[in-house]
């Protein structure tokens, strides 16, 4: 609840699949990013259906659910930057799902590279692989800057 109230200055405000704006501009956000993450573990040679910390035998995604966490800030940044310049967020229009489509190609850095989310999304989830190989033993993830 705090980190929410900050970080939109809506006093109240609640987190909620089905609550009120700006709900549905993370929701728009969250799924895009949800996809982005898919992606990059089935090209990693992993399977979306079996997670780390998620389980439900009706999730498909609970992988992509557990490597996307970390990455959810860059997502509410965004939705941030939408509340401050559009009119109304109360739908979502062309424009704000443009500029929620355009999480896949914000910069982030990531291993001390600057790389596009997506990018740095296949490199996090082949890190994944490589530590359940036993190749290796961390896990990439975008540092925030």
């Amino acid at each position: 609840m705090y980190y929410w109230d900050k970080l939109f200055n809506i006093d109240g405000f609640i987190r909620q699949q089905k609550g009120l704006p700006p709900n549905n501009l993370l929701n728009y956000g969250y799924a895009i990013l949800r996809g982005i993450t898919a992606r990059a573990i089935v090209s990693s040679g992993m399977l979306t259906t079996l997670g780390i910390f998620h389980r439900n035998k009706y999730n498909a995604y609970c992988l992509a659910d557990d490597i996307m966490e970390p990455y959810r800030p860059f997502v509410d940044l965004i939705v941030c930057h939408i509340m401050e310049t559009e009119g109304s967020i109360d739908e979502l229009s062309t424009d704000i799902k443009k500029q929620l489509l355009s999480i896949a190609s914000i910069d982030v850095q990531i291993d001390g590279k600057q790389s596009p989310l997506m990018v740095a999304m296949s490199r996090t989830t082949h890190s994944l692989h490589q530590c359940f190989e036993g190749t290796a033993r961390k896990i990439l993830y975008p540092v925030y800057a």
